[in-house]
């Protein structure tokens, strides 16, 4: 077999760098200094006698020619990642899911059990987490995520939770008969939040009012706080069922909002599926369609 012409830490620093765009990733992700990572660059320039990146204001910017045979690199690395994966038995049981805390909360803990009845062989874990990780680079095999599904080197599947409106503690409910009620009670403000207010009083017909109340910078203290009755939240519609089915809250308006954004079911597209995410994700439209 023939010798790498580039030592293959070098490889793998020039496909994250092509990746992200930056030189911290691969000095995280190999364990060394933002420093060697560009010395592993400039050998490899040096070597191939030519230059891979171009330096821009947005950051490294793979040349033509490092473009042309990214995805030869990133699928190469792929497989070596797969090939280790297939020498870890415990692997082929082990399932672990990023996600965000309110979907992790509100709807997968309650229905989890059903998953892991069907499946015994399979043990589950999880990373609530409002960070976008790298499926291609973290040992991830899926993740479930709200957004507008623009994220690259990823298999991304819509799970039709777009519809939103404004939830709240039955108490707090019973004060609301129109949309310009929401101008006299205390309205939860969601920091991280991407639904909007002035969509939803839009779908309503009726002009955006003050509004005023605690702010939560944690989306799901942010539904504790409209349980506990300290205000009104909005809410995507799959997020809050449960909660409303338990009369724990109630939606005071009938109207309802789509947000340009959805939950989406994500893998890497450079990686290859496993059964345990398939057996998973299978499930999971299973759960989803019985809405």
């Amino acid at each position: 077999m023939d010798r790498f012409p580039i030592p293959l830490n070098a490889l793998r620093a020039i496909e994250i760098v092509a990746r992200t765009g930056a030189l911290k990733p691969a000095a995280e992700e190999l364990g060394v200094t933002i420093g060697a990572v560009s010395q592993h660059i400039r050998r490899a320039e040096a070597r191939l006698g030519l230059e891979l990146f171009e330096r821009t204001p947005q950051g490294l910017r793979p040349t033509p020619q490092l473009g042309e045979v990214r995805p030869l690199l990133s699928s190469g690395f792929s497989s070596l990642l797969d090939a280790t994966r297939a020498l870890q038995r415990a692997d082929d049981t082990i399932l672990t899911l990023t996600l965000g805390s309110v979907f992790a909360s509100r709807w997968l803990i309650k229905r989890l059990p059903h998953f892991l009845a069907g499946h015994p062989g399979i043990e589950f874990r999880m990373v609530a987490t409002a960070r976008m990780v790298d499926l291609g680079r973290d040992d991830i095999d899926c993740a479930i995520r709200f957004g507008d599904g623009h994220w690259s080197d990823v298999r991304k599947e819509p799970m039709g939770c777009r519809r939103f409106r404004p939830v709240a503690s039955p108490e707090l409910a019973a004060r609301l008969e129109r949309p310009s009620d929401l101008d006299h009670v205390p309205v939860i403000e969601d920091t991280a939040t991407m639904l909007s207010w002035p969509a939803w009083f839009a779908a309503a017909g009726t002009p955006v009012p003050a509004l005023t109340g605690p702010r939560y910078s944690d989306p799901s203290l942010a539904f504790d706080a409209a349980i506990a009755g300290q205000g009104v939240l909005l809410a995507v519609d799959q997020m809050s069922a449960d909660a409303v089915k338990e009369d724990r809250l109630v939606r005071p308006f009938a109207t309802t909002a789509e947000t340009g954004f959805d939950y989406w079911f994500i893998t890497s597209s450079l990686r290859r599926v496993p059964k345990k995410v398939t057996l998973f994700r299978d499930w999971l439209w299973g759960e989803l369609e019985k809405r």
